[in-house]
């Protein structure tokens, strides 16, 4: 169990995780929230929060957080994804936390971030837009914000948010006379529609699109700035993916076995015939190498001494192959249950639903490989990534 590996520096953050959500984040938790218009549970949120200090973990100590590294977050993330945990954590304490932190904005850092810490606010990061196919790329950002009254006022539209339909706060990437802008938009604000996503093919993790007709924005960072500070945010927040990802795929791994040692067929268990034998080899092989990439990335992250790019392409490299092994580690868990894997009531369908979704949800595997290419020198740079 990962939770009990010896050669991991976080076993007892991972452990009391496990224990929290093994009493809030049951198979029947999960069909409850998932079905429900918030997506999560506020009592459940609340205690996170509290009793555990998630919400504020990467947030620096100086705006109310615990100014964790991204080692800690890949083990929170790892343990949330093992158990499709139906909260708004990635769109608030990872995306939304990060898009501040890393805006150079000290009076907004110190404005906005308190509230997301301590679980209070609810916020999101708003970039991807209707027609685009890669969410990753801000190149294709065409929501604009023009100066009003000593403010903004921005207009445009945004698909593909995480709990956009609930956040108190958006962080909205636009575009002003100066270049791309990053910018603060209530929830509840004047010009501001909100519509949740209701076909989408994971109900475990909600989204909505967003528009904005001349809704009030407030700037964060400096004008036409925001490019360089978004970019090392959505790495950073790929790199946690991945490590949800992961947790994801040890979970499929782990029913899988699990099943195969149970399930009998001409009078033996299932797990002793080769062709159910490779399959699980398989995924365990596929895991821990996925496993592998998303620590290096999120070690890259926590060593000072390593640049941009570098810190780039290990995490674009975990997206691409986390992405990939879950899908087929999840693709294989339906396969080897047999015809209950196909079944509404089994939990195979939910995570090969959550696999997919979340393989798309920061720009595909294939994205992600062409970013590898073109950060080695392998491929000729793209006109959104020298934008970026």
């Amino acid at each position: 169990m990962p939770a009990e590996d010896p050669h991991d520096d976080h076993t007892e953050l991972r452990r009391e995780i496990r224990r929290f959500l093994g009493a809030v984040s049951t198979s029947a938790d999960v069909r409850r929230l998932m079905e429900s218009p918030d997506g999560h549970d506020a009592k459940s949120w609340q205690r996170l929060a509290t009793e555990l200090g998630l919400t504020g973990l990467i947030v620096p100590e100086c705006y109310g957080g615990a100014g964790a590294g991204a080692g800690e977050l890949a083990a929170v993330m790892e343990e949330m994804g093992r158990a499709l945990l139906c909260a708004p954590y990635f769109s608030s304490a990872v995306l939304a936390a990060l898009a501040l932190r890393e805006c150079g904005d000290e009076k907004s850092c110190a404005d906005l971030l308190p509230g997301i810490a301590d679980g209070t606010v609810l916020a999101t990061l708003a970039a991807a837009e209707p027609g685009t196919d890669h969410p990753r790329d801000l190149n294709a950002v065409r929501a604009t914000a023009r100066r009003h009254a000593g403010g903004f006022r921005l207009t445009g539209g945004k698909t593909w948010v995480v709990d956009g339909h609930r956040a108190d706060l958006l962080l909205v990437a636009a575009r002003t006379e100066a270049g791309l802008g990053l910018f603060a938009v209530e929830g509840n604000a004047p010009g501001v529609e909100r519509v949740p996503l209701d076909k989408t093919l994971d109900p475990t993790r909600k989204l909505a699109s967003v528009r904005f007709d001349g809704a009030s924005a407030r700037l964060v960072g400096e004008d036409g700035c925001a490019a360089a500070g978004l970019e090392r945010a959505l790495d950073l927040a790929g790199a946690a993916l991945a490590a949800e990802q992961v947790g994801g795929a040890r979970r499929c791994l782990e029913l899988s076995v699990d099943y195969a040692k149970a399930r009998e067929q001409f009078g033996r268990p299932i797990g002793s015939f080769q062709a159910v034998k490779h399959k699980c080899a398989q995924m365990l092989l596929e895991t821990e190498s996925a496993a592998a990439a998303a620590q290096d990335a999120a070690a890259r992250w926590d060593d000072p001494s390593c640049d941009p790019d570098e810190r780039a392409l290990a995490a674009s490299s975990a997206q691409a192959y986390c992405s990939e092994s879950y899908a087929r580690a999840a693709a294989e868990t339906v396969q080897i249950h047999g015809g209950i894997g196909f079944t509404w009531e089994h939990d195979a369908h939910l995570y090969l639903r959550r696999a997919t979704a979340s393989g798309l949800l920061l720009g595909s595997a294939s994205w992600h490989l062409e970013r590898v290419a073109r950060l080695i020198g392998l491929a000729p740079q793209s006109t959104s990534a020298a934008a970026a």
